[in-house]
């Protein structure tokens, strides 16, 4: 995927097609307390321990870590002072809502406009590695809103794009360890009527893996992440309520696996920073191949597809640092 593909990775094609206009679009109030909610101060301070028995469990969730998969040695536990691994932060650092805080959807309301903008989809998001976080670390993440964009709304299709802008640092430590953006968006209404988007210029891959990710997998994702969003629990919840054939895998453990499979194919490099961005939904119980093919001595494209039928999921691209 060379140059196009990479203008296509930055760029605004995920899967978020504008829903078909319907008569429960917003009101005019509900625009009044989104544009309130845009203007409010939103920030959220977490701090959590990067603790190796959390991150071991992480470790035999995932297919490249669990000891099972040819070539790549036995399970290993995470040891005590070992580099945190690229993307694997993303298992700490979540909020602790009582359920009842929770939306009727399972989701956190952190960050999250108001009613009735509650369908929420992870749309990409961007990592810089700064400085290494460490095993055993107490770390900070200190989050804020970047940006919120509105589009759509003059066609009855409104869609509202939400920009989390995160920075890690160690406990008591002003140095940034990692900076992190997250990129979501929030429909007024359900259902998937679309069919799947084309990714052009992929190259041939200089590498893959494939795996099957299984109930299993999503339910011990959504732990580890303390994610109680339905549509990667509850079957029903997803065919009827988003439109979709069946549960879907998160977000953030496809872009994981992005990085995990590149880390483990080329050891020694040095990730300086990574950008990656959904393409299409990828289905439970279906296998994916995760795809990398190196561009040149600085880039890595990376992407997800379903094994069957060749569709992308989600594209990436990862920036090494210079030697």
């Amino acid at each position: 995927m060379a140059a196009a593909a990479s203008a296509e990775i930055g760029a605004n094609t995920n899967f978020f097609d504008p829903p078909s206009p319907s008569p429960s679009s917003p009101t005019a109030l509900d625009v009044e307390a989104l544009d309130r909610w845009i203007s409010a101060d939103k920030r959220l301070t977490l701090h959590d321990t990067i603790r190796p028995e959390h991150l071991a469990d992480l470790y035999i969730t995932l297919p490249t870590r669990d000891g099972t998969a040819a070539g790549l040695g036995p399970f290993a536990p995470p040891q005590e002072g070992a580099s945190l691994s690229y993307g694997h932060h993303l298992a700490f650092f979540h909020p602790r809502n009582p359920e009842k805080a929770l939306r009727s959807d399972g989701t956190d309301t952190d960050f999250c406009p108001p009613e009735p903008f509650v369908r929420r989809m992870w749309a990409g998001g961007r990592m810089e590695w700064k400085r290494p976080l460490r095993v055993g670390d107490q770390a900070t993440a200190r989050a804020s809103i970047g940006a919120v964009s509105k589009k759509g709304f003059e066609k009855g299709t409104p869609m509202v794009f939400v920009t989390q802008k995160i920075e890690y640092s160690k406990r008591d430590s002003d140095e940034v360890c990692l900076e992190e953006e997250r990129s979501h968006v929030y429909l007024a209404v359900a259902g998937n009527k679309r069919g799947a988007k084309e990714v052009k210029d992929l190259p041939v891959p200089d590498f893959t893996f494939e795996y099957l990710p299984t109930p299993t997998t999503l339910f011990r994702f959504s732990a580890l992440t303390f994610n109680g969003h339905y549509i990667h629990l509850d079957k029903d919840y997803a065919q009827k309520s988003e439109g979709y054939p069946e549960r879907l895998v998160h977000g953030p453990l496809t872009a994981l696996m992005l990085l995990d499979v590149a880390a483990l194919h080329l050891p020694g490099s040095t990730f300086k920073a990574f950008e990656y961005r959904a393409v299409n939904p990828i289905v439970v119980n279906r296998a994916v191949k995760i795809c990398g093919a190196q561009t040149d001595k600085e880039t890595l494209l990376v992407w997800a597809e379903e094994t069957s039928s060749r569709v992308v999921g989600m594209t990436g691209k990862v920036t090494f640092s210079k030697a």
